[in-house]
């Protein structure tokens, strides 16, 4: 430290005290060392990375020597966040006092985190190797060391971090070898390890605070996924499963710590195989347009003007037209891939041509505007925030902090420069509306409409219009009505001219749905915005009271239908990317973001099945599907992140085999059964789970508060049931079921697999082996899945006395008949008596098929093993065809009329009516199946 320190004078003083009290803080707590740090860093001393690097080590008690094994970990966290601390200081009070430019602000960001990253990997890794040795990859032709690298996305990526912004990491290895210590791991362990231990040291927070928060969030697979991967995993990934939302992270990527030339080389060139396009990439556009729509549809949904980032015409935005150009346009030309920084990559773009000049610098303004902004929000307490304060005395000091005499001529300003930002981001990507319909007549489309229509529905249209709904609605929202009203005016006399009295059905929904978004006009935009959409709207409002029900209670979902979604059902691989793209600034803890996501990504997803299911676009079975890995995908996500908060407060359980667990090896899984196991869920199916781990019940976690395995069990079945049926004003994700666990509502939620083993061969009911055939493994740590599979194929390929299984199957349709079937057998028809069939409970329906299948498991299994391989009814019954036991006849039909009845039971809860039909043209197969069961079974 210098021997002279500084002393500020009064306004100096001022300014900090308003711009921030966390700084003014330090300066209080610590004035003295705060005085001598400035003398020697002043407001005017421009610092780099040499500068940061030596400040570390001298902060962390590092001599001369830089001899790393003279300090330990304690030393290195305290340090560096005492370091912070000052440094925050001086960044705070130089933005407030303007006195540092946005760029040489977050340059010096970025520096100081570079140098943090260095220093605690070079740290880490020394520490590693007295232990183990270096990391050795061992060819044919050489012996190699393996090397780690850190590669920083987003601002960090680019080099424009802001005051308290998290760090987004990678973690990226040469390839698979082991150490050369006396103690001898794998190198991708050390890797590990090594990638764990940064970020301990960086984001832990002690009594002296953090020094960067680390978000891991972006690698491959995202959450639940290995922590460090080697580089050809990372190539393959990128090959077969990149997305285009992924090249878009992918644009800042930057290799922080010093690598070989042997591994930047290759490394690099894979990132740019997968970003960039030699040629100009119009393929992508269809992918941005999805990715703007999903950032337009996040706006619409929170409506938070107060969030400079996430908001219209925020930092987003500008992001987003920036690196939309860059991905289209960065292979072809050089400088622009060159220049990832926001503003550098826009000024190359303007002189390239691609942005008007007076547009540019307008979103330039707004950038600096916004970023200076969003510096004055985070440095007031040290919080990771891009949102206003409601509070007026906190909004007044951001707008002195700013120069603004009062709030409004800030907001004036700030509204301003969103606007500016607002109208280049609508033009981007963008799909044309349909020419004929962009100059129709109001009045001629009313009057028409009235016409066709009749008297009832003039007067329903006549009660909205002047309705008191209407007339309360602000001037902005009167004036998105009356320009949408031509649009939804002729789509409605386009159906009614079509379909006649079924535009009486399709009426009253859609004034519902009116009625719903009219005060937040942005979703009458979207309808006036797509009149083509808006047509065909119309009659799925008309088929099913479900989807319009839907639609008026989550208008977000509005937008899924608008971009015809439907048109494609993403398959398993793709919900989960989807799923965790939507999640990737959810941050840990935060449930209620969380829960709002999943089941928002839930309805989105189902809406598009439901749409093509009603307009006929997929099979049954693909239907299903659908909403099996919809399902699937959200189990999946919250078994993973309830383990990685457990983890984060207890730390991580002892597995059976003495080893500790993981998040590639958690010991936990989720077993489904019922339509969620034999991939045949409907719009209204719960989630009957089973809960199985491989875990030391005894032994203890090895966090700071430890809990025995046992109760980290319980505790994370909890909070993954929690997640999904925790009642939201969204609603629930799923009802669950756990009834068919061992021993039902008397057994433990969660038991290990060698106790589920003992069940099932032990004390198991037969309706429970039944039960057992429609089960499937799901998801979590792939050898509780694998030992599920084995004793499920043990327990059914076991040789049953087939009498005995007969009788068990009969006594349990019987029970469950005079349960759950139809007990007023005949309904009145126009005076004739017509007698009711149950779909699904009673005789000759689905429940018959599929114990018809189940029977057929459990009898023959013991002889033809392979029937015993598939949950669903369908595959079954393949089985039995290909086995011999029936005729491919008998098959084929018992197939088509399970698949027949499903159908019908899709279709009638879109239609929301109950499963209860006349018999009368049922009647053939309900007596086909009949005869099958009495064939094979005897009366029932």
């Amino acid at each position: 430290m210098a021997s002279l320190n500084f002393v500020p004078n009064d306004t100096q003083l001022e300014r900090l005290a308003v711009a921030s009290p966390f700084a003014m803080q330090i300066y209080q707590k610590h004035t003295h060392d705060a005085q001598a740090f400035l003398a020697q860093f002043g407001f005017g001393v421009p610092m780099f990375g040499v500068d940061f690097d030596a400040l570390i080590r001298q902060f962390v008690g590092l001599g001369a020597t830089n001899y790393l094994d003279s300090i330990n970990e304690e030393m290195v966290m305290a340090g560096l966040r005492k370091l912070r601390q000052l440094l925050m200081l001086k960044w705070i009070w130089q933005d407030a006092l303007a006195a540092i430019s946005l760029e040489h602000l977050t340059k010096e960001l970025s520096d100081f985190a570079d140098s943090c990253i260095n220093f605690a990997k070079d740290f880490v890794y020394n520490k590693l190797t007295k232990r183990y040795g270096d990391p050795i990859i061992r060819r044919k032709a050489k012996t190699l060391k393996d090397e780690l690298a850190i590669i920083a996305m987003g601002k960090l990526g680019a080099g424009e971090l802001n005051l308290s912004s998290d760090i987004d990491l990678i973690f990226v290895h040469i390839d698979n070898g082991d150490t050369d210590g006396k103690k001898c791991i794998d190198s991708h362990k050390f890797m590990r390890d090594l990638g764990r231990g940064v970020i301990k040291i960086l984001d832990e927070n002690t009594e002296h605070g953090f020094v960067f928060r680390v978000d891991m969030r972006l690698r491959p697979w995202g959450d639940g996924s290995a922590l460090v991967m080697h580089m050809a995993a990372l190539e393959k990934y990128f090959n077969q499963h990149g997305r285009t939302w992924e090249r878009f992270a992918w644009l800042k990527a930057r290799v922080v710590n010093q690598i070989s030339a042997d591994f930047a080389q290759p490394l690099r060139q894979i990132i740019k195989n997968f970003v960039h396009r030699y040629y100009i990439d119009y393929s992508a556009f269809s992918a941005l347009r999805e990715m703007k729509a999903m950032i337009v549809n996040q706006q619409m949904q929170r409506q938070d003007l107060d969030n400079v980032k996430l908001g219209m015409g925020g930092i987003r935005d500008i992001e987003f037209i920036v690196q939309a150009f860059a991905l289209i346009y960065g292979g072809h030309h050089v400088r622009i891939a060159e220049n990832p920084a926001c503003l550098d990559c826009l000024a190359v773009l303007t002189e390239l041509g691609y942005i008007d000049k007076e547009e540019s610098g307008q979103v330039e303004s707004a950038y600096r505007f916004l970023r200076r902004l969003e510096h004055a929000i985070q440095a007031r307490h040290d919080q990771q925030t891009q949102r206003l304060p409601s509070d007026d005395g906190q909004m007044q000091a951001i707008a002195q902090t700013l120069g603004f005499e009062s709030i409004a001529s800030f907001r004036s300003v700030l509204d301003a420069h969103r606007q500016n930002v607002s109208r280049p981001f609508g033009r981007m990507v963008t799909d044309r509306q349909s020419p004929k319909q962009e100059n129709l007549n109001a009045e001629q489309v009313y009057t028409a409409l009235c016409q066709t229509l009749g008297e009832q529905a003039q007067a329903q249209l006549a009660n909205f219009i002047n309705s008191r709904l209407v007339a309360s609605l602000d001037d902005v929202s009167k004036e998105r009505l009356n320009q949408a009203y031509p649009i939804i005016w002729h789509a409605l006399l386009m159906h009614a001219q079509r379909n006649g009295d079924e535009a009486m059905a399709a009426l009253p929904r859609l004034i519902g749905l009116l009625e719903a978004i009219c005060r937040r006009s942005i979703y009458l935009v979207m309808l006036t915005e797509n009149p083509d959409a808006t047509v065909r709207l119309i009659p799925m409002l008309s088929a099913s009271p479900w989807i319009a029900r839907e639609l008026a209670h989550y208008p977000v979902l509005l937008d899924t239908f608008l971009q015809k979604r439907y048109l494609h059902l993403p398959d398993k691989m793709e919900l989960t990317d989807i799923l965790r793209q939507s999640l990737l600034r959810v941050e840990p803890f935060d449930d209620e973001n969380y829960l709002s996501s999943i089941r928002l990504f839930k309805k989105t997803q189902v809406l598009a099945v439901a749409t093509a299911d009603v307009l006929g676009l997929r099979h049954i079975m693909k239907v299903s599907d659908s909403l099996t890995f919809i399902a699937e995908v959200v189990l999946e996500s919250a078994l993973y992140r309830a383990f990685d908060e457990l983890t984060q407060k207890h730390g991580f359980p002892k597995l059976n085999d003495g080893r500790r667990a993981d998040v590639d090896t958690c010991g936990f899984a989720i077993v489904g059964y019922g339509k969620l196991g034999g991939l045949e869920m409907s719009y209204a199916s719960d989630l009957d789970l089973v809960f199985l781990h491989r875990i030391d019940e005894q032994g203890e976690t090895d966090g700071e508060k430890p809990i025995s395995g046992m109760k980290f069990a319980a505790r994370l079945i909890q909070k993954l049931m929690n997640y999904l049926a925790t009642q939201t004003r969204d609603g629930r994700a799923y009802e669950i079921d756990t009834r068919l666990r061992p021993s039902g509502n008397a057994g433990v939620a969660v038991i290990s697999t060698h106790a589920f083993e003992m069940y099932q061969t032990q004390k198991a009911w037969a309706w429970e082996h039944q039960a057992l055939v429609r089960a499937r493994g799901l998801s979590g740590d792939r050898a509780v899945l694998d030992e599920f599979c084995r004793i499920r194929k043990q327990v059914l390929t076991s040789c049953r006395n087939q009498s005995q299984v007969r009788q068990d199957v009969i006594e349990m349709r019987q029970k469950m008949q005079s349960h759950l079937g139809t007990r007023n057998k005949t309904a009145n028809t126009d005076g004739d008596k017509v007698e009711q069939f149950h779909l699904k409970q009673d005789f000759g329906g689905l429940v018959d098929i599929e114990f018809l299948a189940q029977y057929m498991v459990l009898s023959h299994a013991h002889q033809y093993p392979d029937l015993a391989i598939w949950p669903d009814n369908v595959r079954i019954f393949e089985e039995v065809q290909k086995a011999g036991i029936w005729s491919a006849e008998r098959c084929q039909k018992l197939t088509q009329a399970y698949l027949d009845l499903r159908k019908k039971t899709h279709e009638l809860a879109l239609s929301e009516q109950n499963t209860i039909v006349n018999d009368g043209q049922w009647r053939q197969l309900r007596d086909f199946v009949r005869q099958v069961w009495q064939d094979e079974l005897g009366d029932n």
